[in-house]
């Protein structure tokens, strides 16, 4: 039989023995303790959580101030040198795993959109060694990303993917326009190095302020706690890259082209 008292009768054992209840042979209300000789108290949780169908406590936090990867940086090797008994393990979730998540999800499409940026650049020049030298110089601008993350004291996390894949684009536009004028200049009669000396003074200024307006359009992210990582991933990369447009793409090309050249 089961039977839930008032929470004002069930405050104390002898509260409970004192529980009036309904007796047929007694055509009346008499005390439970004349029916019951004893009584064992068990304690059962009113809600069990599961996940991954095991009994598990959950425990929340927001932080006051940052983000959750900062406090999360802070406090991981804390909360997991935590000796657990036999039959516990601990688990992270929340925006840690749900940004993992997000970042398994990216990663698979990474090599496909790669792939279809490779293949617009070599149909855009009808060339191999022209996309080679463009791609050549997208890894370098990691050197930049990672100097201005730690400057700043930004986590590597899922914003900075965001923001290095949105500056492989602007870095990739910025080396072909390069290349083009050097076609252009070396199309008009002109020798491989006044070509490419002529290409890198004229296109100086339009890369140049393209990457600067770019830079101060991302600088209200900054103080903004979720895309800060973002905006110095595009900043700090785009800066550093546009000098390597301007010094690596033409050094690279006269490199891939001076034997034509003679």
């Amino acid at each position: 039989m089961d039977c839930v008292a008032m929470r004002k009768n069930r405050s104390t054992i002898e509260s409970l023995n004192n529980l009036q209840i309904w007796s047929p042979a007694a055509g009346g209300m008499i005390p439970l303790r004349q029916v019951v000789s004893d009584f064992k108290t068990t304690f059962e949780d009113e809600i069990i959580m599961r996940r991954n169908r095991k009994p598990t406590i959950i425990v929340f936090a927001d932080p006051i101030t940052g983000t959750a990867s900062k406090l999360f940086a802070r406090v991981r090797l804390q909360i997991e040198a935590i000796e657990l008994p036999a039959g516990y393990e601990l688990e992270w979730g929340g925006e840690y795993e749900d940004s993992g998540n997000a970042q398994a999800g990216l990663a698979a499409s990474i090599p496909m959109f790669v792939l279809v940026m490779i293949l617009v650049t070599v149909m855009l020049f009808n060339s191999l060694r022209q996309p080679l030298i463009i791609w050549l110089v997208v890894p370098l601008a990691l050197i930049g990303v990672t100097v201005g993350l730690l400057a700043t004291g930004q986590p590597f996390g899922f914003m900075l993917l965001l923001g290095f894949l949105s500056l492989m684009g602007m870095l990739i536009k910025n080396a072909i326009v390069l290349i083009d004028e050097i076609n252009l200049q070396s199309e008009e009669g002109k020798d491989l190095i006044s070509a490419i000396l002529d290409s890198g003074v004229s296109r100086l200024r339009p890369v140049a302020m393209a990457a600067l307006t770019t830079a101060l359009g991302m600088i209200p992210l900054i103080f903004d706690a979720f895309f800060v990582a973002m905006a110095i991933t595009i900043i700090a990369g785009l800066m550093f890259a546009t000098v390597l447009t301007m010094v690596v793409v033409p050094v690279l090309y006269a490199t891939f082209y001076r034997t034509e050249s003679t």
